[in-house]
Order: structure tokens, then sequence, then C-alpha cells
């Protein structure tokens, strides 16, 4: 009877100390360079900290719907020109000081001066005026009506920082969300823990760890033997059947905002011929990429659009794989020998497996890539920013994000007053129906100039375990959203 007692006793004990977890250990592919997600284009800076620790005045919710965040609620004058915001009471950044109209005029004030580094500050430059009205009433005035605008504000480039703490921000990021920066231990992992101020509904979590595994066999790895909890983005899909297989686990498959795309330099000869990027583009072969380096999971696009988006046109036809119809293209272009180019790849499986199918097909119409693979920030400095590449493959996961097009300064140098007169337009638009007719006309417009190779929509993979309820399976923006997560009591 006694050994009975001992046994259920220790099964009570074990059943207690599973449903009594309260940390998390999750690994990411990406380490972001630095932590301000408001002054620079990585994604990985927001797949961190976008939610859990910055929140902006509205945000993505899980099914890509736009909620308040740090704004109750807000009002848009009849004009479209005035957008009046009312701000939650008795917010408080994580050093203690309170979160208040100075912070949010402060914050965009900054994204729109001189020296931003903002990578969207092209989404925010129609806002002519913020005003403070009160502590808790922020009213800002635009040039023009802007239908995205609530949308536009949700991204992680508009987190509200505060003047006290933006000197340290990119070590030491403080914010108003439900969790706490704690550490960064550099080429290892981020610690975060719960923010027990919290203004609005608290973590059920206690302690977060981001783990950064670049290696998709250490990744693997790393989720067999338990040493993450939840891997968001896992990088290996072949694996995938096997932990569909394993009741440790579960795997989630969604969408993301991701266009995975073939970045095209097109103001470096030749590229910027469009018979030569026609030719690039036809020298494509899409499905292959897909199958063989994301085995089989992804959409392929023939534009810079989210195919789940109801706006979203299929022109997947018109940039069809045709090895010969290339090879007449170059010979019309003047290059009946092909040329050669640099194929910039930074880490994400996507690029560095997709890259060498790439170049491959690239070699078969004359095309003849040298493939460069560089870390995120050296991608940042000469990509992004020093614009010294022909081609690149990157995934552009920011949501509903075709207005990059509309900068020349962008770094695929993309340069049409027509297309840019479009999205104005777009911009100034609040109708539904008129905003899609607009938003088609733009993705056929940059399909009909072959500004890039539109390869395929990013799948979200991620694998957790079972236990774990709460996660995302879709990605409406990159983050990893810890906010709503608990470990479950089964």
């Amino acid at each position: 009877m006694s050994m009975l007692r001992n046994s259920l006793f220790a099964i009570s004990v074990a059943a207690t100390s599973v449903s009594a977890q309260t940390d998390i250990t999750v690994a990411l592919q990406l380490e972001p360079p630095h932590l301000d997600p408001t002054s620079a284009a990585a994604g990985a800076i927001d797949s961190v900290l976008y939610s859990n620790v910055f929140e902006g005045l509205t945000r993505f919710a899980a099914d890509g719907s736009i909620i308040p965040g740090l704004a109750r609620s807000w009002e848009i004058s009849d004009d479209g020109l005035l957008y009046t915001f009312s701000l939650h009471s008795d917010v408080t950044f994580h050093d203690g000081t309170t979160m208040d109209a100075e912070d949010v005029k402060f914050t965009f004030d900054r994204i729109l001066a001189d020296d931003s580094t903002n990578a969207q500050k092209a989404l925010y430059t129609g806002i002519t005026e913020v005003s403070v009205l009160d502590p808790l009433t922020v009213r800002m005035t635009l040039s023009e009506p802007n239908g995205n605008m609530l949308f536009n504000l949700a991204w992680g480039d508009a987190v509200i920082v505060a003047p006290e703490s933006v000197d340290n921000i990119k070590q030491q990021p403080i914010g108003t969300g439900a969790f706490k920066f704690d550490r960064w231990v550099q080429s290892d992992r981020i610690e975060l823990r719960r923010n027990d101020d919290y203004w609005g509904t608290p973590a059920s979590l206690e302690a977060a760890t981001f783990k950064f595994i670049s290696d998709p066999t250490a990744a693997f790895a790393s989720v067999m033997a338990g040493d993450v909890d939840y891997f968001s983005a896992f990088p290996a899909p072949e694996n995938l059947p096997q932990f569909e297989a394993d009741p440790r686990f579960q795997v989630l498959v969604g969408s993301t905002e991701g266009e995975t795309i073939l970045s095209t330099n097109n103001k470096q000869p030749p590229f910027d011929n469009l018979l030569v990027r026609q030719a690039l583009a036809h020298a494509i072969d899409r499905n292959a990429i897909i199958d063989g380096a994301m085995f089989g999971y992804g959409t392929p696009i023939g534009t810079h659009f989210a195919p789940h988006h109801p706006a979203y046109v299929d022109l997947t036809a018109q940039s069809a794989y045709d090895p010969e119809k290339a090879r007449s293209l170059l010979a019309k272009a003047g290059l009946p020998d092909g040329f050669d180019t640099t194929l910039y790849l930074p880490p994400p499986s996507y690029a560095r497996r997709g890259g060498e199918i790439v170049a491959a097909q690239l070699a078969q119409v004359g095309i003849r890539a040298q493939i460069i693979n560089v870390e995120w920030a050296q991608w940042l400095e000469s990509v992004f920013r020093g614009k010294d590449f022909g081609l690149t493959i990157v995934s552009h996961t920011e949501p509903l994000d075709i207005g990059i097009y509309a900068n020349p300064d962008y770094y695929f140098q993309y340069d049409n007053p027509a297309y840019q007169s479009l999205m104005t337009t777009l911009n100034g638009t609040t109708d539904p129906e008129a905003r899609t007719q607009l938003m088609q006309q733009a993705q056929t417009m940059i399909a009909d100039d072959y500004v890039n190779g539109f390869l395929f929509q990013l799948a979200q993979l991620s694998v957790a375990r079972t236990e774990l309820t709460g996660l995302w399976a879709n990605a409406p923006t990159q983050a990893t959203d810890l906010t709503a997560v608990r470990w479950s009591d089964k």
C-alpha cells in the first residue's frame, strides 16, 4: 500500500512540475544586429522584441488584423487629415518612467528627423505634425489622407520609445511591453523576464530565453533533445515529418508576409535593361526552388504581394520558366554570351539553399552569378545601405509593403514616376474597392517592369512542445509574440 501511495505521489509531483513550468526557451535562426526596431531594417529585431518588449499605438493581432495597442481608441477627422489618439492610462516604461503623449511625439519626431535611420521612414513622412493635447491625448496631422496609417503605425518601426532611454536602446531596450529585457549574451541568447508592472493583461510566462541557432542540422538536434521548447521559423523543412510523427511536438504550418525575391540592382548594368531583367525572370524555375530549398513549402508568386491577400493577382504566368526565351532575350539585349554578376546570400535557409539552385538555373542561360555568402550585418551594410550588389535573395517579411517600390533610393533602386504617383493615389484612398483596384494595378506594373525575380511566399514553419498554447501559426508581421503563450496542464 505504501508503494502505491509513493507511486501516486511521484505521478502527482511529475504532473505538477509540468503544469508549473513558467519559462520558455525559444529558438530563432537569426540573431538581431542590435535591439532597436526603429533604426534598422533587420526583421530579426522584431522577432524578439515586437509586442514582447516594445509596443506601438496599434498592433497586429495573430490573424493580421489591426487592434489597439498603447492607444485605447482613436478618432479620424472627416477629411482624413487628423488622427486623435487616446492613450491608455498608467502605462510605464520598464525603467519606471511614465509613458504619455510626450513620448509619442518624441518617437515620431525622431522617426521623421533629417538624421533618422528608421528603415520605413517613408511610411510616416505624410505626418506633418504630432501635437500633445494633454498627457493622454495626442494628435497627428497628415499632409494628405492615408488609408494605411493605422496599419503603418502597427509596424515595429513605429513602436513608442522614450527620450530617457533612447541613447542606449540598441543594447538596452526599454519599452512598455509584457516582458522586460534582461540580458543579451551575443552570439548565443537574449533573456527576457515578465514585467510585473505591465499595464495590460500580464503574461503567463515568467521568463523567456531566445537562442540563436543558424545551422539547420543543429536546429533539428536542439529540438529533438529538448534544449528548446519552440523553434519559430524552423529552418529545416525536411525534418518536419519526423516531428509530426512524434507526440512530444506540434508542427505549425502557416503563412507569412514574406515575399521571397531575387532582388535585382535596377541601376547596375546590365540590370538597368528591361530585356535583361525579363531574361532573368524566365531563367528561374520557381517550383524547383520551392521543392529543392523548401521541400515543397511555399507558394509561387509573380509579383510582390502575398497570395493570401484578397487583392492578390496571380501573375506567375507572365514570368514562366522558359530558358530558351531567356537566352533569346539576352541576345536581343546584346549579351548573346551572357554576363557575370554577384549573388549575395544572407544566412536564412531559403537564401543559402535557394541561392545554389538559382545560380545553377541562371548559369544554364549564360548568367554567371558568383555566390557571396554574408552575415546579416554585412548584408545590411553592403547590399541594403551600400547598394553594392548585382543580385541577392531575401524575404521581405513586412506586411503589405508594395509601397517600397515607390522609393527610388530603396536598395533595388527602381525609379518609376508613374508607380510613385500610383502609390500616392493609393495612400490617399480609403474606399476598400478602389484600394483593391489600385493595389492590383501596382502589382501588374512591377511585374511588367520585371523589377525583381519574384520567387515564392515564405511559409511559416514552426515546431513546439505539444503542451504550449497561444503560439502564432501565421506571421502577419515578423514577430514571436509570447504575450498569450502558456503551458497547458495536459
